[in-house]
């Protein structure tokens, strides 16, 4: 099997943290944009896209900072994490992603989370 590539991307985006954090965190909240729906028990997330469900860990939860899943499926040491970067100076907040995906897919990876990120910000009327 091939091996995963790591990727990372970074969004400005204009929004408060702690808004943002709801949107990144909670079901509720990234039903709104990243997926179709999702459902939560405890630490197992389920995002439904079209009708297909994957499964996802929350494996990594820092307050008002990121979030940080691992799909079920994936026997890789795979996760996707998006953390929230408040920068000091300026105060201007960005989203960092950080994913993995197949090396002939990159771009295309990168493309799909460029998609739901301008969904992100449609919502969060920062666009």
């Amino acid at each position: 099997m091939e091996e995963k590539v790591k990727y990372e991307l970074e969004f400005p985006i204009q929004s408060s943290p702690q808004l943002l954090y709801q949107y990144i965190s909670t079901p509720s909240g990234l039903s709104e944009w990243f997926a179709d729906n999702v459902n939560s028990r405890g630490e197992l997330f389920t995002f439904i896209w079209d009708g297909a469900e994957e499964q996802a860990k929350l494996v990594r939860k820092k307050s008002g900072e990121l979030v940080k899943f691992k799909w079920t499926e994936s026997d890789e040491d795979t996760f996707f994490e998006i953390k929230i970067v408040v920068d000091e100076i300026t105060k201007d907040v960005s989203l960092m992603i950080t994913d993995f995906t197949d090396e002939d897919e990159v771009d295309e990876a990168k493309m799909l989370w460029e998609n739901q990120i301008s969904d992100l910000k449609q919502v969060l009327g920062s666009a």
